[in-house]
């Protein structure tokens, strides 16, 4: 009768304490759904990682998601392999120093391939609701994250910056949430969102759990497109995927640049092509890198050399603009007229539509005075009214395009000729020069001749 008697008072005990902890946190999300699925492929631990994906494979810490839902965008993915290459081809200059920035926060590594889901990994992706970059942050976020959304510039584009903002911000919300599929569910929906469809659930005594709570269709197949990449780079070979190489080494590092520059001349210094540049460094807004801002620039590990030898030796000017600080209600073209630059030039690089004529109290940029016509006037054209147009979803807004030469001479390649010098020489770029040969490399034999534009030369 006594051990009978002790029996009921430790069951009683353990209910009580139960009850005392449902009540204390009505919000705790239930586990029952969150098994993990085993995978079909082992990986051996007894090695270092062979590549960035065999390291991102060892992170994994979130528990597989199975549903229908993972079942159909896995097999969405699966049969768009031309997409998954793409994207993971752009992944590969930013996923190295995004894992060891998980590394270093102990976070889960199936974060890294969140920007697969936000933006393909393209970090000039921008939404209809005006969320930009790899983690595409809307102008408040960002904002509260310290990100600058300027003129000048905007940090959610920046690979570092926005990097450091969306895992703190992961971070947060796991640790608001205790768990990683609300959490996921917070970044895209908002933490308040998800937090008053948890609270509905609990007022009608149903278990708030990532499964049982409502939301948008979009955040309902948020997580299970997350869990469908996660399946592809946990076992490609099972999907018929072939993922490029990336090497578990730095793609890129930084420069400190004290000099006004020219994002097409830094691109020519470093002699890698703009798109390349201009992806590591897309929170540029304008053509022009101001030393005044402190900036960094981020170039691939093997071009650093380059670009500092380069700019050591160049004697030519380094921006082809200067600033100019216009007067409420200044005409703008006037302004253009007195700076010799046509208004659709001065609207291209200015980001102004054909809506506004009169200038506010601002900064514009406007030919530098005694800068040679070849680097400025060949380097932007007017574009098409579509071009000013406020970009949909996943579409970026580049207003400023590359002007093709209109007339052209030949070069005959000599000993010590590079496709750098030369394009100083004739007050080009690079990129223009390869377009006027089709050319995809760098390297020139002596003697081959060159079609160059016909601009007045360098000496």
């Amino acid at each position: 009768m006594n051990c009978l008697r002790l029996f009921v008072l430790l069951l009683v005990a353990v209910l009580a304490g139960c009850a005392t902890n449902q009540s204390q946190n009505p919000y705790a999300p239930s586990k029952k759904n969150y098994t993990a699925a085993e995978t079909s492929r082992t990986i051996d631990l007894t090695h270092p990682p062979r590549d960035m994906w065999d390291r991102i494979r060892r992170g994994f810490a979130i528990p597989n998601l199975n549903s229908e839902l993972t079942e159909r965008w896995t097999q969405y993915y699966a049969s768009h392999p031309e997409s998954v290459l793409l994207m993971s081809q752009r992944a590969g200059k930013y996923l190295y120093y995004i894992v060891d920035e998980l590394d270093r926060r102990g976070l889960p590594t199936e974060l890294a391939l969140l920007p697969f889901v936000e933006s393909a990994y393209n970090p000039t992706a921008y939404s209809h609701a005006k969320a930009s970059g790899l983690w595409q942050f809307i102008p408040s976020t960002g904002r509260h994250y310290n990100l600058q959304q300027d003129w000048w510039r905007d940090q959610r584009r920046d690979p570092i910056a926005s990097t450091h903002a969306a895992l703190e911000y992961l971070a947060y919300l796991y640790d608001f949430q205790g768990d990683w599929y609300l959490a996921l569910a917070s970044y895209n929906w908002g933490e308040g969102s998800v937090k008053r469809a948890m609270e509905k659930k609990v007022k009608a005594g149903i278990p708030a759990d990532y499964a049982s709570i409502d939301m948008p269709q979009e955040t309902r197949n948020y997580v299970p497109k997350l869990q469908a990449i996660k399946n592809i780079i946990a076992d490609p070979q099972r999907y018929g995927i072939t993922l490029p190489p990336v090497s578990n080494t730095p793609y890129f590092t930084t420069v400190n640049k004290k000099r006004d520059m020219d994002v097409e001349v830094a691109a020519q210094l470093a002699e890698m092509p703009l798109d390349e540049f201009k992806s590591l460094n897309a929170s540029y807004n304008r053509p022009i890198i101001l030393a005044e801002h402190n900036p960094v620039l981020l170039l691939p590990t093997n071009r650093v050399d380059i670009f500092n030898t380069n700019l050591q030796a160049y004697k030519g000017r380094l921006s082809s603009w200067d600033t100019y600080h216009s007067k409420h209600g200044e005409s703008y073209a006037a302004i253009a007229k007195k700076h010799g630059i046509s208004l659709g030039q001065f609207r291209a690089v200015n980001g102004i539509s054909k809506r506004q004529s009169r200038a506010v109290a601002q900064t514009l940029l406007v030919p530098a005075k005694g800068s040679p016509p070849g680097i400025m006037l060949a380097a932007y054209t007017e574009p098409s009214a579509d071009a000013l147009k406020q970009p949909k979803s996943g579409k970026s807004k580049d207003v400023v395009v590359l002007k093709r030469a209109a007339n052209v001479r030949t070069h005959t390649v000599r000993s010590g000729d590079t496709l750098f010098s030369l394009a100083k020489r004739y007050n080009t770029s690079v990129n223009e020069l390869r377009r006027l040969n089709n050319m995809k490399g760098d390297s020139l034999a002596k003697g081959k001749r060159l079609r160059v534009p016909g601009t007045s030369i360098r000496g």
